[in-house]
This record gives C-alpha cells, sequence and structure tokens, in this order.
C-alpha cells in the first residue's frame, strides 16, 4: 500500500524542478531497475508488484521493495504503460575534474529531444564512451524519457554539464576537437584518435557558431541518396552512431 502523499511526492519527479529540489529522480523497468541496482547509484525507494519482488528477489541487494498493485504503479509512473516497477535515486553528482582527456569524449551541444539524448547516451555505452559532456542547455540526463531512453546506460555513464565554450578550450585536452557539419571533410577520411574529442549539435540547427569556433576539424557523414529529392539531414541520434562506429574503426 501506497499513501496518497508518497504518490505525489513521486510523480512530482516527472518535473525537472521537482528533481532539482529533491535531488532524486526516477528509474523505470526491469532493466533499467536492474542495472542501476547494481550501479554505484544510491537507490532511496523501490516500489514493485508482487510478482516482480517475488522474481526478482536477487537484485534487491538489501534495498527494501515496497509492493504495489499495478493501479498503484500506474499512479506514480511517468510511463503510458508502467512496467511493474520503478525506483527512486539520487542523482548522481559528477565534476568536471573527472573528466579523462586520455579517453575519447562525447559532447553534446543543445540536444533539446530527450529520446535522442538517451539514445545517444546508450549508443555511447555499446561504442565503449563512458565519458558525455553536454551543453547547459541539453535536455536533462534525469528527464523521464531520456532515462527510459538509455536502457540502464546511464547507469555506467559519466555525463557533465558545463559551458561547452569554455570547456572545449581547456588546456589539458590532448586530442583533436571534431565537429559534425554539411560542408566537412567525409568522416572515412579522418585520422581518430584514442582521446579525441567529437561534437554532435542540436537536432535541427547544428553545432552552434560558438561552439564551432572551437571546432579543430569538421566532419560530414555523406548520403548515398539515389535521387535529387532525399532527407536534408541524419536524425542527431543516427549522426552519433555513425560518428562512434567510425571513430572505433
Amino acid at each position: 500500500m501506497i499513501s496518497k502523499n508518497k504518490i505525489s511526492e513521486i510523480k512530482k519527479l516527472s518535473q525537472k524542478k521537482f528533481r532539482e529540489e529533491t535531488g532524486l529522480f526516477m528509474v523505470e523497468g526491469s532493466k533499467s531497475v536492474h542495472d542501476l541496482l547494481f550501479s554505484q547509484i544510491t537507490v532511496k525507494e523501490l516500489f514493485a508488484t508482487e510478482n516482480w519482488i517475488m522474481g526478482h528477489a536477487d537484485w534487491l541487494r538489501g534495498v527494501e521493495a515496497v509492493e504495489v498493485s499495478e493501479t498503484e504503479l500506474g499512479r506514480i509512473s511517468a510511463l503510458t504503460t508502467p512496467q511493474q516497477v520503478l525506483a527512486v535515486a539520487e542523482i548522481p553528482q559528477h565534476e568536471l575534474s573527472e573528466v579523462d582527456f586520455a579517453d575519447a569524449l562525447l559532447v553534446l551541444d543543445g540536444i533539446r529531444d530527450p529520446g535522442n539524448l538517451g539514445t545517444m547516451i546508450r549508443t555511447a555505452d555499446w561504442f565503449g564512451f563512458r565519458q558525455v559532456v553536454c551543453s547547459l542547455d541539453t535536455v536533462e540526463l534525469t528527464n523521464p524519457k531520456t532515462i527510459q531512453a538509455t536502457m540502464g546506460s546511464f547507469s555506467r555513464m559519466k555525463v557533465f554539464y558545463t559551458d561547452l565554450v569554455a570547456f572545449l578550450r581547456n588546456p589539458a585536452i590532448q586530442g583533436t576537437i571534431y565537429g559534425t557539419f554539411m560542408n566537412g571533410k567525409p568522416i572515412q577520411s579522418a585520422d581518430f584518435q584514442k582521446n579525441d574529442i567529437l561534437i554532435i549539435g542540436n537536432e535541427g540547427k547544428g553545432i552552434s557558431a560558438e561552439v564551432e569556433a572551437c571546432v579543430q576539424q569538421k566532419i560530414h557523414i555523406p548520403s548515398y541518396a539515389v535521387s535529387q529529392e532525399h532527407a536534408e539531414s541524419l536524425n542527431a541520434s543516427i549522426a552519433a552512431a555513425v560518428v562512434m562506429y567510425q571513430f572505433r574503426q
């Protein structure tokens, strides 16, 4: 059983304002909750149906699960279709001093769509990137739609938010700063190194002019369309996937 006050508290975590005030965020679904429970992130509360608790007792690792009905879960869920389990966790805090400039960095400039951000983080995880640096106007990692789209990868990534121009001028940067543009050189001709920085821009506007001034090499994903009438550009998360794949080649 879950009280009305508790339902209200959890529902508020769908809003950025309350996540910032409380320092908490929601994680839903077995896959994402599994990865959360086996990460270093602190889990504050967990709500699940009886069947889920009985089937996943070995995952709880000392976390007390509150049994709720599917109806109650629906009242606290941020999803259209609740997924049997919901956890409330502390928002992970990472300082820029933790950035490892000897390793590759994915930098995101002005990504506004939470699904795109979540997909990029999931894809970065797949390609072995462990660090993502976001502009201050990029949608927050803890947006429920972002968390859902990461499919648990949020628990393995260090995601930083900062002023990108100041960050990209850091003398500690060791590699080349690459940015994706329509007028860049073909991506397959780039000589990527382990410590390079890859910048992906806003879904509609691309990389901002201020960040563009910091780019050392402009790269482009060529189109192989068979007619003059074709898509103008790639979705930002797809572009990020292509760039990270080519980087790993």
